[in-house]
């Protein structure tokens, strides 16, 4: 009999220790961080009907106990100032100050990066935030959009998921705020995004709610209960110092809101609550000249640009199907039909 407790003890005294000793690293790809380390890997995603790809990650894991939040940028790989930010939220997180653990991916889409190439993976033509929660069967944006949802999204706790103004979009600064009917979760996820510090807040209620048809990075991680945001500062491709910076700080300050950091966070007092987005989206081929600029506000039926041929006659006129806010007008000249001209957020007429 006392050998038997003798052994029932030393059983659960080894389990113990190892998931003691499991909490001392954490580790994502070939990144393993041991208690107040900082350590960089790659996520190795295999090659399959197309190239191998390698994606670089952080693990900053903390001296204390704490969250696991996850920071990913570049989906679409010229929409630089989200990817600089991050390199900037790298360069400053101190693991020794961290109660929990940040992994930190600034760069998922390393083909449209390399190749200047907006929206989508060159690889295989797909936007590498569209194809969640992947599957290691398919091209290499799906292959990607797997390991990132098993090795990141299902080890995090909360999820920023970073985005910023690809080279042909003129975008005022905004989040996504999503909302799962979870009202726990989304108590949580609506006091992060106003931790983060952006006032114009997208209400997203009509993303995918199938955890096995998620689409998105940020829906990947709500769709498994896990409080999540999308952030978005930047414009046409360039890298201003006032973007960057609101996306780094933002990061920090759910950092601080989570207790992950020690420091105050003064929420958005004002925020602008935008109840839907209203597209505009052009039937033509030819040139685009916009008539406003991002964060203007415009009434419905306002012309906001027109389109000519390639000789200057005018062939469209673009109006705005609602009231509200420019979040984002095209930033080039060249338009192909199909392609969308501008979102007009829609202001809530109550805050949620």
């Amino acid at each position: 009999m006392i050998t038997t407790i003798r052994r029932l003890f030393f059983v659960a005294l080894t389990a113990v220790c190892a998931i003691a000793g499991a909490d001392e690293t954490f580790t994502v790809g070939t990144a393993t961080a041991a208690r107040g380390q900082r350590v960089s890997g790659t996520i190795e995603v295999p090659a399959g009907s197309d190239a191998a790809l390698s994606i670089a990650v952080v693990v900053a894991h903390g001296a204390k106990p704490g969250p696991v939040l996850a920071l990913v940028s570049g989906a679409h790989g010229t929409e630089y100032a989200s990817i600089i930010a991050l390199e900037k939220v790298i360069e400053r997180l101190d693991p020794a100050a961290l109660s929990g653990t940040v992994i930190v991916i600034p760069l998922v889409n390393v083909p449209s990066f390399e190749k200047k190439i907006a929206h989508v993976n060159p690889v295989d033509n797909k936007s590498m935030n569209r194809f969640y929660p992947g599957r290691m069967d398919g091209t290499q944006t799906e292959r990607a959009s797997y390991l990132i949802t098993k090795q990141v999204v299902e080890r995090c706790d909360h999820l920023i998921d970073l985005h910023g103004g690809d080279i042909d979009e003129s975008l005022r600064p905004y989040s996504y705020w999503t909302v799962t009917g979870n009202a726990q979760q989304d108590a949580r996820s609506k006091e992060m995004v106003l931790a983060f510090g952006l006032d114009h807040i997208i209400i997203s209620s009509e993303r995918p709610k199938d955890p096995a048809a998620s689409r998105y990075l940020e829906n990947t991680a709500s769709t498994r209960g896990k409080p999540s945001i999308t952030v978005e500062a930047g414009h046409a491709g360039t890298v201003e110092t006032d973007d960057v910076e609101a996306l780094a700080q933002g990061c920090f300050n759910v950092m601080r809101y989570l207790k992950m950091l020690p420091g105050a966070v003064t929420p958005v007092a004002n925020p602008v609550w935008i109840e839907k987005i209203e597209s505009v989206t052009s039937d033509q081929t030819g040139i685009f000249y916009p008539l406003v600029k991002r964060g203007s506000t415009v009434a419905q039926g306002m012309k906001i640009g027109y389109i000519t041929d390639y000789v200057g006659k005018t062939i469209l006129e673009a109006r705005a199907p609602a009231a509200g806010v420019v979040t984002f007008i095209r930033a080039v000249p060249s338009m192909t039909k199909g392609e969308t001209i501008a979102s007009i957020g829609v202001v809530a007429k109550q805050a949620p």
